[in-house]
């Protein structure tokens, strides 16, 4: 669930750094995104970017974690 928020919230941040960043490089003073579906296709898609990397590493870590408690057995 918290992965779930985070990534919704990060996702909607993400579509803003973006085009903060494609604003700088091009020259822009606007971005248009052409509409709603557009920005939420943006977003969903930096959704499971996020989803899966913090996905990783929660694997990652309670692997770590079981490694841990064999190594100090």
């Amino acid at each position: 669930m918290i992965r779930m928020t985070v990534a919704g919230i990060g996702g909607f941040l993400l579509v803003f750094l973006e085009s903060y960043i494609v604003m700088l490089l091009k020259g822009y003073y606007t971005i248009e995104f052409g509409g709603m579906a557009p920005f939420v296709s943006v977003w969903a898609m930096n959704f499971f970017f996020l989803f899966a990397i913090f996905t990783h590493i929660q694997l990652w870590y309670k692997e770590r974690v079981a490694t841990r408690e064999e190594t100090l057995n």
